[in-house]
């Protein structure tokens, strides 16, 4: 039976990409001048190996008979075996063959093209494997097309091949397509002073390639795909130019148009891992982790909730104008390659479009900073976020309530220290009881923020303070954890569980149930 290697799964697991495979997708890349992905080019290869299988059977089969132990042969003949990669031979020998074991055959003596000398049985009845019917090119009803072969194992070969293009000097990716390096179109620093220049003119961007084109003037007879390709990657070499779109999109932006906060992460974002033994939480402290959310806590990736999303704003998402690119609204953000991604934030209540950034390294969405202070958001309010049916246009919108003055606790900077007062504040949004805080001298938060840095106080020292000033305003005595965190951010930055393990082995506290925590008797917190 002829073995066909591009059947079998086998072959395409344990494939190595050659020097001849990246000389055939040069050539495709070349004729189509069509930049492509990876994706698609592991589709081709495979495609192009199975048509190169079955015309080397073709031709295999052409220059004589396949060779079968049942089958006759005679001096002379030409014979073709398939299960040794269709070498093929000339008999030059027939003789009887002696094994007791089996009825009377022959043995054929074949000298192969390259002129060695093997022997094969003959007229050999007896259930050999290879004397089973031989599949030809007619039999392509019963074998999987080349299309179909490329769809089956395009995938399986796509990671050695990325992996191989990598480090292959003479191919560039760009916006998860390859192309040939010496193929690309030039550009020269002309045309990148009229792509600053159009983007100028947009307001720094975002615009994609396509509409820097028009300006840009390459050489028309090339392909629109490979001048935009080819700009694209001169742009990208280029540290006035930012790619800034989703996955699967190209924009561009001027680098010295962009929001610093987006190109520098905020003093009240910048997270210093601290250490801490997660062991050490009880089941309901590491059910109030997850349920505070941070964007640094160490969690298992939320389920795709149904929209709109709903968080807690804490202080130094209010202050940065951000909010956290946690597990529960990861997600619902875009993502892609680029280290900045441009999108639109929608206010949900007045159709107002505000331009937003997600930040992937610093782990923040940002661009809320005038919304916050227009809608008189406060720390602790809820934000709602859900996708709008446009592309790259996020909803946002505060759980509203009619406006009102309330008792709230306001974070106070004083002496050194953070203290906390109770005044009455215009509420204009619904919020967590527990996370709420207004503030008031945000120039004094900021100094003190950066004299907890510059002095180097440990989280259980802030929290040895914070908790002090929490527990005066508490009839009864106590703090719950998630006060705590909201508080203690508003002068480091710390996810939950850190803090968490301050309460559990600091000799100070005690827990009295629900997460709600006391000052131990005989300390005074000092």
């Amino acid at each position: 039976m002829i073995r066909r290697k591009t059947q079998s799964s086998e072959h395409w697991h344990d494939y190595a990409i050659t020097s001849e495979n990246l000389q055939y997708l040069s050539t495709l890349l070349v004729e189509d001048e069509l930049p492509r992905s990876t994706e698609e080019l592991s589709r081709a290869l495979v495609a192009h190996h199975a048509r190169q299988e079955e015309a080397l059977i073709e031709r295999a089969l052409s220059r004589g008979t396949p060779y079968r132990p049942k089958q006759r042969y005679e001096v002379g003949e030409r014979v073709v075996f398939p299960v040794l990669d269709y070498r093929s031979g000339e008999v030059i020998g027939v003789r009887p063959g002696h094994n007791p074991e089996h009825e009377p055959f022959k043995v054929i003596t074949v000298r192969f093209d390259e002129g060695e000398e093997r022997e094969f049985a003959a007229e050999f009845e007896n259930g050999h494997p290879l004397n089973q019917a031989v599949l030809g090119a007619a039999d392509a009803d019963e074998l999987h097309s080349p299309e179909e072969l490329a769809s089956l194992y395009g995938p399986v070969i796509a990671g050695r091949l990325e992996a191989r293009l990598r480090s292959e000097e003479d191919f560039v990716r760009l916006a998860n397509k390859w192309f040939r390096r010496d193929l690309l179109v030039e550009v020269h620093a002309g045309h990148l002073n009229l792509a600053e220049a159009v983007l100028d003119l947009a307001g720094g961007g975002p615009l994609p390639t396509e509409a820097l084109l028009g300006d840009v003037e390459l050489p028309e007879e090339i392909s629109p795909q490979l001048r935009i390709f080819s700009l694209n990657y001169v742009l990208q070499q280029d540290d006035r130019f930012d790619e800034v779109g989703p996955a699967g999109e190209v924009l561009w932006y001027l680098d010295r148009l962009e929001p610093d906060a987006i190109k520098e992460i905020p003093i009240t974002l910048q997270y210093r891992p601290l250490e801490y033994e997660p062991p050490l939480l009880t089941s309901e402290m590491r059910s109030l982790e997850r349920q505070l959310d941070d964007e640094w806590s160490d969690l298992e990736p939320f389920e795709r909730a149904s929209e709109p999303v709903e968080i807690v704003l804490i202080y130094p998402h209010w202050r940065a104008g951000s909010v956290p690119l946690s597990s529960r609204l990861s997600w619902l953000f875009p993502s892609a390659r680029a280290e900045r991604i441009h999108f639109t934030f929608v206010d949900g209540d007045t159709g107002e479009e505000i331009p937003g950034w997600v930040v992937q390294q610093g782990r923040y969405v940002y661009g809320l900073k005038e919304w916050y202070r227009e809608n008189n958001i406060i720390v602790g309010a809820y934000l709602e976020f859900a996708r709008s049916e446009e592309r790259n246009r996020f909803i946002v919108r505060p759980r509203q309530r009619r406006s009102r003055r309330e008792w709230v606790r306001v974070a106070v900077p004083r002496d050194d220290r953070l203290v906390f007062e109770m005044h009455k504040e215009d509420i204009a949004c619904d919020y967590d009881e527990l996370m709420v805080m207004a503030t008031g001298d945000l120039d004094g938060l900021e100094k003190l923020w950066k004299r907890v840095r510059q002095q180097g106080r440990s989280l259980s020292q802030i929290v040895k303070d914070v908790f002090t000033e929490l527990v005066k305003l508490s009839p009864q005595g106590n703090v719950h954890a998630a006060t705590l965190y909201s508080a203690v951010n508003a002068v480091m930055r710390t996810p939950p569980g850190p803090l968490l393990e301050v309460l559990v082995t600091g000799d100070r506290y005690a827990p009295v149930g629900d997460n709600y925590w006391v000052l131990r008797v005989g300390s005074s917190g000092a």
